[in-house]
């Protein structure tokens, strides 16, 4: 490995400023680079791998992440979820892998996961935050491009493991992928990974500045949301209905936040936030109870 190619990398990644870190590798290329930037950054290691049992030899995968801990004096273990076949089969599977790693466990994304991440939550009609894509805080790669990963671990003489259902057309990621971004590529006539990645990191800075005046909004308070810019408004509402709900699950959709809205301004006087769910106003305040007449399906409001 060139001292030029390491160091290059290590000025561009975003590790926490513990002494000890938890890395997340399936053994793929961006992983195997995670293990080995956050050794070289003079870190202690302890290396996950979450085996999802979703392929035949799939355990073979943590031989190869042993094998790459090892040589970098890194502490190992190896994790199994069960994840049955069936619909939303990917979205399953991330969801038992990161139940899988302990927090705070760092992941390999690069600056292409971040491009495919925006252009997904663009086509499903996401807000700011979904096109600011991922924060960084557990994700240090974000500035690191996948074909550097590569070449890091070719001059390591490391043979990362490939998916094949990496290039599988069902999951819309690999579509963004092998179909998508480069066709962007070509209409654009430059590179749009390293020009998505950029404005993903300018609306982080945008969301941020947002939360921090919506914080000042009472979204329990009907007069202080009729007061305050629609955009504020919004955002007060969503996340305390966020974390009123489930602050493990994604926000509330735009047409449930401009309903409660429509409560808080007196026209209407309850609504459905779902799974049997209602915000009603009283006495000017907004309050989340049981629908009327509906059977609850999700744990009680959190105070």
């Amino acid at each position: 490995m060139t001292v030029r190619l390491a160091d290059a990398l290590l000025e561009r990644c975003s590790f926490p400023p513990s002494t000890e870190v938890v890395c997340a590798v399936s053994g793929g290329a961006d992983s195997l680079a995670l293990l080995v930037l956050a050794r070289l950054s003079g870190r202690q290691v302890h290396v996950v791998h979450v085996d999802h049992g979703l392929r035949l030899g799939s355990h073979a995968d943590a031989e190869v992440v042993r094998s790459a801990a090892d040589r970098f004096d890194a502490s190992f273990e190896t994790v199994r979820v069960e994840v049955p076949n069936g619909p939303n089969l990917e979205a399953r599977a991330r969801t038992a892998r990161y139940g899988a790693l302990p927090d705070g466990a760092l992941t390999g994304h690069t600056a292409d996961d971040q491009a495919e991440t925006v252009l997904a939550a663009l086509v499903r009609g996401a807000g700011i935050d979904g096109l600011a894509g991922m924060r960084p805080a557990r994700r240090p790669l974000l500035q690191v491009r996948r074909s550097e990963t590569v070449a890091l671990c070719a001059e390591l003489g490391l043979a990362p493991v490939v998916d094949p259902s990496n290039v599988d057309p069902r999951f819309q990621r690999n579509r963004l992928r092998n179909e998508v971004l480069p066709l962007l590529d070509d209409v654009a006539r430059r590179d749009v990974v390293a020009v998505i990645s950029r404005q993903a990191g300018l609306l982080q800075e945008d969301a941020a500045l947002l939360d921090s005046l919506a914080a000042h909004v009472d979204p329990t308070d009907a007069r202080a949301l009729r007061s305050a810019p629609r955009a504020l408004a919004r955002r007060s509402l969503r996340n305390w209905l966020r974390l009123q709900l489930d602050a493990e699950q994604h926000p509330p959709d735009l047409a449930t936040v401009d309903r409660v809205l429509a409560v808080a301004r007196g026209e209407a006087v309850a609504t459905d936030v779902g799974n049997g769910w209602e915000v009603r106003r009283s006495s000017q305040r907004l309050r989340i109870g049981p629908s009327r007449g509906m059977r609850r399906r999700s744990p009680p409001p959190r105070s």
